[in-house]
């Protein structure tokens, strides 16, 4: 016990000394923990390497397994194959040997296909022209029902005729009691008028049942008109012919019993109703003489009516004044009346001067008596002038068209000939009744002029007296 405390009293270490103690046991520490990571670390990566190697060491063992395994399944397989192989050879020699003998039945067949038909026609004879005159016969007749009038009211009566006239074999009995009894059906029916349903295309090019009229092959009509028969349908013409046509096809809807009425047919089967469309109207006509035509009308109206209102003024103006010349009595609604006015003002002075004012009153009457009348005739004159003018104009358009395109298509130089033609007959149409209206109007003129001329001599000539 002394001896202990004996050394503690003779060391006592500082406290630098105990610090530095601390600090080297620290890093010690540090050093061995360091030491102690760094092998563990090493120890981990070995590890891993050896998995890795691990692993592929089994998955080329897994690789090496799989080839092994294909290599024998496809070496199991190769012994079906072949023998697949063996049996589509032997199908296709067999095949081959199939077609090779189709091919000699084929000509085989072929030989006895001839032979039967050689045979065939030597059996004929006579007969095989016989049924060749029957197809043809039946080919020609089943082209005219399709084409005649009386189809709309039998449909279907050609497709035995057509099998027939399309047949390679030979007719049968009933196929020429056929033949014979259609053609013998389609010459009565064309001796009849007969009314039934069909469908007829409107104008609207809407396909209705409706009644039906038919005249024999020629003509048929309905509640609106004449029909065509075209494409195998009925269909309205889309202008109706006049002349009564019309009329007539009424006439012939509403007879019922025997006896005869008067109607219309058309000869040629429906071919001159369909020029009716073709057949320009009037307003048309007009209409292909383009605005000279129409100044024409314009000229020949305003003259018409100029003409028309001067001679109806000159006739009662004839009518007042014969009525005066019945009368003592002057009035101052006509022109002898006026005259006569005159007269009396002046027939107390010398012969002479009254003379004179009578000759003053009468050419005072006559300029109203002629007025317009020269008018008429210009105009007369003038409405040929622009057919003339609209004939050169059509001629240049027709050169025009010749120029460019020939003279191959007659319809390119129609619309320039069409306007030279009616420009023409325009200007003949309106100068004619013109002419005819002056000349008319000039003479009641004249003959009033006249009348008043004789009346102022007369009165003179009673002064003289």
């Amino acid at each position: 016990m002394l001896s202990v405390k004996s050394t503690k009293n003779r060391y006592k270490p500082s406290r630098e000394d105990s610090m530095s103690k601390t600090i080297f046991s620290t890093m010690m520490a540090i050093a061995l923990g360091i030491v102690a990571l760094s092998a563990t670390a090493v120890a981990q990566e070995n590890r891993s390497l050896d998995d890795v190697l691990r692993s592929m060491q089994q998955e080329r063992q897994a690789v090496a397994d799989s080839n092994a395994e294909r290599e024998a399944r496809f070496r199991s397989q190769q012994s079906d194959q072949e023998a697949e192989l063996r049996r589509i050879r032997q199908q296709v020699s067999d095949a081959e040997d199939e077609a090779s003998r189709l091919e000699n039945l084929r000509n085989e067949l072929d030989r006895e296909l001839e032979e039967l038909r050689a045979q065939l026609n030597e059996r004929q004879g006579e007969f095989g022209e016989l049924f060749g005159v029957a197809r043809a016969a039946a080919a020609d007749m089943n082209e005219q029902l399709r084409d005649s009038l009386i189809s709309t009211q039998l449909p279907g009566r050609g497709d035995q005729l057509s099998e027939m006239a399309q047949s390679s074999s030979l007719p049968t009995i009933e196929e020429l009691e056929g033949l014979w009894f259609t053609m013998l059906r389609e010459a009565s029916e064309q001796g009849k008028v007969v009314q039934y349903q069909a469908d007829v295309i409107g104008e609207d090019n809407q396909v209705s049942p409706q009644s039906v009229i038919r005249v024999g092959p020629f003509t048929a009509f309905g509640e609106r008109g004449f029909m065509v028969f075209t494409d195998g349908s009925l269909r309205y013409l889309a202008r109706q012919p006049g002349g009564g046509a019309l009329t007539a096809a009424d006439r012939v809807a509403s007879h019922s019993g025997p006896g005869v009425v008067r109607g219309m047919i058309d000869p040629s089967l429906g071919s001159l109703l369909g020029l009716v469309i073709e057949t320009p109207t009037v307003r048309e006509r007009v209409d292909q003489g383009g605005w000279i035509g129409y100044a024409i009308i314009v000229v020949a109206i305003l003259g018409i009516l100029l003409a028309v209102y001067r001679w109806l003024a000159l006739t009662l103006t004839s009518f007042k004044v014969r009525s005066q010349m019945k009368s003592s009595t002057p009035s101052s609604s006509n022109p002898l009346g006026r005259i006569m006015i005159a007269y009396e003002e002046h027939k107390s002075e010398d012969l002479e001067t009254l003379q004179l004012h009578l000759d003053e009153a009468v050419l005072k009457e006559i300029p109203p008596l002629e007025r317009g009348l020269n008018l008429v005739k210009v105009l007369a004159a003038v409405a040929p002038l622009m057919g003339l003018l609209g004939t050169v104009i059509g001629m240049i358009v027709t050169f025009q068209a010749i120029t460019l395109f020939g003279t191959g298509d007659p319809k390119l130089m129609a619309g320039g000939i069409s306007q030279a033609l009616i420009t023409t007959v325009l200007g003949l149409i309106a100068a004619v009744p013109l002419l005819i209206l002056h000349a008319f109007a000039a003479g009641a003129s004249r003959r009033l002029g006249q009348i008043l001329e004789e009346q102022s001599v007369s009165f003179v000539a009673d002064v003289e007296k």
